[in-house]
């Protein structure tokens, strides 16, 4: 049961972050904040990141490397027509 719960975690914080980026463009620490507002306070930066890694890969969303005040450039998500 514990692999299938994590599945099902897995595809529903899918679809929110899907949600959140057909609303506007936004990098994932931008994410990150969001979902722990909405409640998932315990969520790892690490979980969204791979979230992200995967969504890509499956051709869901657009990436574009911003430059950033604070260090290294962002890598700013936008959800693309295959995405929606």
């Amino acid at each position: 049961m514990g692999k299938q719960l994590t599945e099902l975690l897995k595809g529903t914080l899918e679809g929110i972050v899907l949600a959140f980026l057909a609303a506007r463009p936004a990098y994932g620490y931008e994410i990150t904040a969001w979902l722990r507002e909405q409640g998932f306070t315990d969520i790892a930066e690490g979980t969204v990141y791979a979230l992200l890694v995967r969504i890509e890969q499956r051709g869901l969303v657009d990436v574009e490397k911003v430059p950033s005040e604070k260090g290294p450039p962002r890598k700013v998500y936008t959800l693309n027509e295959r995405g929606r």
